[in-house]
């Protein structure tokens, strides 16, 4: 499943540059996750680093992007992939 940030949210800026997909923006009131290339940090870390550092606790799971461990696995790829291509 990909994240979400609640309302929760303080704006305290740490989340967003943790991100190894840059997933995570400024929206227009809190930050915002693009659940297009959020992959929890599958393939990158074990735990996703916006939740490690997050001081309220406001990023959940986002119930409407149901994914697999291997559908975030395919999605890294498929980043990773776009982001050589770039390159």
């Amino acid at each position: 499943m990909a994240l979400m940030i609640t309302d929760e949210c303080i704006n305290c800026d740490v989340c967003e540059p943790e991100c190894p997909n840059d997933a995570i923006s400024q929206g227009i009131e809190i930050y915002e996750i693009n659940p297009n290339s959020c992959t929890e940090c599958v393939g990158h870390y074990d735990t996703p680093q916006c939740r490690e550092v997050c001081p309220v606790d406001c990023i959940p799971l986002n119930p409407e992007f149901n994914e697999s461990q291997e559908e975030l696995k395919e999605k890294y790829d498929l980043l990773m992939k776009k982001k050589n291509q770039a390159a």
